[in-house]
């Protein structure tokens, strides 16, 4: 049991990696935003408050730190927890903004977006779309570290135990001094089998001819 709860920590590479870049583009993009005129107001960089905090910086920690535990971790279960931590990130930005109206929390600020279409861009990539793309690699990798390899599953002294109980064949006369190289092991001697009475020896056979 114990061997199966250690994984190759490249398993969980690509999915942390992007774990941990869209949990800081959702963290930063409320305060670097206004530098490209793209964000949420107001239109000045790196502004605090506790709706960001809540809304934008707290799901964007939990999902950073769920990708640097699956990218780090050889542990199977501690790498399962870092994706579940994605999860709940990603899941936080989709509801989050709806649910925190239920405690008076207004929001981040309104799109810097003249039109439509920059004000949906800045919601999708800022929140809801932002958060089903961190919700889907996360999800990606508790299915990568779920799945328990053919090696993985094999204990690490299984190649060392087939060799020790296999057993050679005995081989005896013309194929045993074939095969038995210079210092190999001698040709071991097999007492003749008792004659049966009254059995004579014919020319050519081993031990001389009967007369």
């Amino acid at each position: 049991m114990t061997g199966t709860m250690r994984v190759p920590r490249t398993r969980g590479g690509f999915s942390g990696i992007l774990l941990v870049l869209l949990g800081l583009w959702g963290g930063l993009l409320p305060f670097a935003g206004p530098y490209f005129d793209f964000g949420f107001a107001p239109d000045d960089t790196w502004v605090y408050n506790t709706d960001r905090l809540e809304l934008s910086i707290a799901p964007a920690a939990a999902a950073v730190l769920g990708g640097l535990i699956v990218l780090f971790s050889a542990h199977r279960a501690i790498a399962m927890l870092g994706a579940w931590l994605g999860v709940l990130g990603g899941a936080w930005f989709v509801v989050g903004g709806p649910l925190a109206t239920l405690w008076d929390v207004p929001g981040v600020g309104a799109p810097l977006g003249t039109g439509d279409g920059r004000h949906l861009a800045e919601q999708l990539s800022g929140f809801a779309g932002l958060g089903v793309v961190i919700v889907f690699f996360a999800a990606l990798a508790l299915g990568r570290f779920a799945v328990v390899g053919v090696r993985e599953a094999l204990p690490p002294d299984e190649p060392q135990q087939e060799s020790a109980g296999t057993t050679q064949p005995l081989v005896f006369g013309r194929y045993a001094r074939e095969n038995a190289g210079p210092g190999g092991p001698a040709e071991p001697v097999r007492p003749p089998a008792p004659r049966p009475p009254g059995d004579q020896r014919v020319a050519g056979e081993q031990g001389g001819v009967e007369r």
